[in-house]
């Protein structure tokens, strides 16, 4: 199960929030049981922990953050493990794409160009006092009485991007967010390279590649020359291929890891690309 989670805070009555058209604000507190949950989301996230521990998992990246600690994740699927010696408390901040670039249309002079790089999925963030004193801020907002207005929220909002921008030490984070100027509707075979594996609905991808339903599926179809189906499906049954060749995972972890639904559906799938199920696959002689 792959649980959506701006979504779920932004439906759920019992959590602290700020909420905008292109960015939310939560304060979370003793959060839902994650432990058997992937994390989607199609927003990016910083998140600063004022208490507890927790383990972020990218495809290539672990990160484990604890009080004081921060980090920008980029959008896209990850499975988290709390630690529970400690009650967690974090502020979650969900900023989109347009967001972002709006920042830095607005901001000419802020330039920070960088090589095509292979970007990574999770960035520290430096913590300093002015960014500190700056998160505090916004968490005081979470006890006032009142609706807070929206415009002393996007000011908070874009104060916390010149903060983080204007750090030296944050000079990666910054040509990345910088790189959404353009890459933001040019990125999808990365995305899908990334997210490919995961049980998410052609919508979900859709929203992760910062399209529309229809206008994904017709770049799509442009840029890979098939339909989002296919090309899913057969990247999947090749990743399931990798993993019954060089893992130790059993053919039904091995199924749902490549992100297929059933087995009896994997089976009849593998065994139409590769002529053998994928068992037999596994344990006869390869040609």
């Amino acid at each position: 199960m792959i649980v959506d989670i701006q979504q779920y805070f932004r439906k759920h009555p019992a959590y602290n929030k700020l909420v905008g058209d292109d960015y939310l604000f939560v304060e979370y507190k003793c959060p839902i049981d994650v432990e058997n949950f992937k994390l989607y989301t199609d927003s990016h996230v910083i998140n600063y922990v004022i208490s507890g521990k927790k383990d972020w998992f990218s495809p290539n990246q672990t990160f484990e953050i604890e009080g004081g600690d921060a980090l920008f994740v980029r959008k896209g699927v990850y499975t988290t493990k709390q630690h529970f010696e400690v009650d967690y408390c974090v502020i979650l901040f969900f900023i989109s794409d347009d967001f972002v670039t709006q920042f830095f249309r607005e901001h000419p002079n802020l330039q920070f160009p960088s090589s095509d790089q292979d970007h990574d999925q999770i960035f520290e963030i430096h913590v300093d006092d002015s960014f500190k004193s700056l998160i505090f801020s916004i968490f005081n907002y979470f006890k006032q009485s009142g609706e807070i207005p929206k415009g002393l929220v996007e000011i908070k909002f874009r104060e916390l991007l010149f903060n983080i921008l204007l750090n030296p030490k944050n000079r990666v984070l910054a040509k990345y967010l910088y790189s959404l100027m353009n890459t933001q509707k040019a990125d999808m075979e990365y995305t899908m390279l990334k997210n490919f594996q995961y049980d998410l609905g052609m919508e979900e991808f859709a929203r992760l590649c910062g399209r529309s339903l229809s206008t994904f599926k017709r770049d799509f179809k442009s840029l890979f020359h098939q339909t989002p189906g296919n090309w899913i499906k057969n990247k999947r049954l090749e990743y399931a291929k990798t993993l019954l060749d060089q893992s130790n995972l059993t053919v039904n972890e091995i199924c749902y890891e490549s992100g297929f639904k059933n087995p009896s559906h994997f089976n009849k799938s593998f065994k139409e690309k590769y002529g053998l199920p994928p068992l037999q696959f596994r344990t006869g002689p390869k040609v």
